[in-house]
């Protein structure tokens, strides 16, 4: 077993330990829980792999910009069409409502608000609340007195009811999703999209446990369990990590849901793309001979991801060229990836034949395809093939994206960082704040703070506004490069500005001021002791 996979299992180690019971993943043995119960947890997370995609990362660490993400691919065809990617049609009085809200939600009593909102004169209807609940996803409680009023007026149809379900999954207020599901199915909403949602907000939230309950009552709410259903369960589970259980869930049910190609490229991508565990791929990939299970497309795409990431040359185009022997029409994620392998093990010259090879196949290059090659590029110093190839990007009619730019960021000095970001300015593209996460952990981690504090000042030339992931980093590396009082002058600005106090952070600049002091109180001791030594000595020697 990986040593990642260990590690996991000790981090779970603080769920029920019903969590291995075999009842939880056995569909024969289903548990007695009434839809009523209300398991809880939260936290929302949705990572598909994306090029080179940089997020705010925690000021104690220094976060790389790893190579495991160098292009783009996509890795789950997850059945649910989540809220965020439905395009709800705009409604005039969107923000009359979303004012209004506000402005009830101030009543002492939900009972006064509601009848605030009857009495304003507007008649919802299921896309104005679709719109305002969206709108509102960060707030919750103003999201669900929306999703009441709505209710008030019967325009709560299974397209709402998701969406609510998703944003108070996200908050992690699963208690009040389950009353809303239950309350919707006996008014006879359809829930079974909302029951798809739960399964993946708990996943999102690291509860496995609750994700496969989920599943198990969805029957009690009369959806069936179906092949769909199961998909995305063991999709929602090894998006967010648990490839395990997902993979003991699916050999433990192979009587309900027999053993199919689609159901173990689930389990392969997971370890293919999501921990990249080149060990426990090959395993799943003899497994799938050993069930005579045939590998097709989307199984050897996976696998040649898998080899790629982790700079197994051989392998990936053995499996290439095993690909188009059995028939199998190479896709361009795969391309993408032979063309990072190749460029990242200095075979620069075939990555651009592998790209006039995907060309000539009908295919036509991406963004990705492009970062596929710049980012090793820039990886290895190679700053001129990079620029390059970003020329032949232009060229193509292929707009770089800000990930395109991050990677040369993470390699120029100071005046060609300053370059580039001029040039993001100008193409409209950026820079973000994460940009300038990825600047100031640059500079930190080469000890070049003067240039780290003029890419501070420089941050308000392009109207980004510190967050505090932006203080943190500052403070962070400042500190432990001995500029104790300038990391206590930011962290006295980020305080002022209403930020949060930073316990951890606030410790270490405390005690490494007292270290210091204690520290020069000594050497003065020492100083005046050895002063007195002198003076005797020479007066004995005079």
């Amino acid at each position: 077993m990986a040593v990642h996979a260990l590690t996991r299992r000790l981090r779970q180690a603080t769920f029920p330990h019903v969590f291995r019971s075999l009842s939880i993943f056995r569909i024969s043995t289903l548990p007695s829980i009434s839809p009523r119960s209300p398991p809880g947890y939260h936290q929302l997370r949705h990572s598909l792999s994306v090029a080179f995609r940089r997020t705010p990362c925690d000021y104690s660490q220094s976060s790389h910009l790893s190579c495991l993400r160098f292009f783009s691919i996509q890795i789950f065809g997850h059945p649910i069409v989540f809220p965020e990617r439905q395009a709800a049609e705009t409604d005039s009085r969107e923000s009359t409502v979303i004012e209004l809200l506000k402005h009830v939600a101030l009543l002492p009593t939900e009972a006064e608000a509601m009848e605030s909102l009857k009495s304003s004169g507007i008649v919802p209807n299921g896309d104005l609340v679709y719109s305002v609940v969206w709108t509102l996803r960060e707030e919750w409680r103003l999201a669900f007195l929306s999703f009441k009023w709505g209710d008030e007026w019967g325009c709560i149809d299974e397209k709402v009811l998701s969406l609510m379900t998703w944003v108070l999954g996200s908050h992690g207020k699963f208690s009040i999703a389950w009353c809303l599901i239950r309350d919707s199915h006996r008014s006879s909403v359809n829930t079974r999209q909302a029951m798809l949602v739960m399964i993946d907000r708990y996943a999102a939230a690291n509860n496995p446990t609750k994700a496969i309950w989920t599943f198990h009552v969805m029957e009690k709410f009369r959806t069936a369990p179906d092949e769909e259903a199961y998909c995305a369960l063991l999709t929602a589970l090894c998006k967010n990590g648990n490839i395990e259980e997902a993979e003991e869930f699916m050999f433990l049910n192979k009587k309900l849901f027999p053993l199919e190609t689609e159901s173990f490229n689930i389990i392969l991508n997971g370890w293919s793309n999501v921990t990249v565990d080149v060990l426990e791929a090959k395993r799943i990939w003899r497994e799938m001979s050993r069930c005579c299970i045939t590998p097709n497309a989307t199984s050897y795409t996976h696998m040649i991801s898998c080899f790629s990431k982790v700079s197994n040359l051989f392998d990936s185009l053995r499996l290439y060229d095993e690909m188009k022997k059995r028939g199998w029409v190479p896709g361009l994620e795969v391309y993408n990836s032979l063309i990072y392998v190749l460029t990242r093990e200095n075979c620069f010259s075939k990555a651009l034949k592998m790209l006039e090879k995907l060309k000539e196949a009908g295919l036509q290059p991406n963004h990705a395809t492009y970062d596929s090659m710049i980012h090793p590029l820039c990886e290895a110093k190679r700053l001129d093939e990079a620029r390059a190839v970003l020329s032949s990007m232009i060229g193509d009619n292929i707009q770089p994206t800000i990930e395109t730019y991050h990677s040369f960021l993470e390699v120029t000095d100071f005046e060609g960082t300053l370059e580039v970001l001029s040039i993001m300015r100008k193409a409209g593209v950026g820079p973000t704040g994460d940009t300038f996460l990825l600047i100031l952990e640059k500079f930190f981690k080469l000890s070049q703070v003067e240039n780290a504090l003029r890419i501070w000042v420089e941050m308000r030339q392009y109207e980004i506004v510190p967050v505090a992931a932006h203080y943190l980093k500052v403070v962070h590396g400042l500190a432990t490069s001995g500029y104790l009082i300038k990391a206590k002058e930011i962290y006295s600005e980020m305080r002022a500005r209403g930020f949060l106090d930073d316990p951890k952070l606030k410790k270490m600049l405390y005690r490494t001021a007292r270290r210091k002091k204690d520290k020069r109180e000594r050497h003065a001791g020492e100083d005046d002791s050895g002063a007195g030594v002198n003076i005797k000595k020479g007066t004995k020697s005079r």
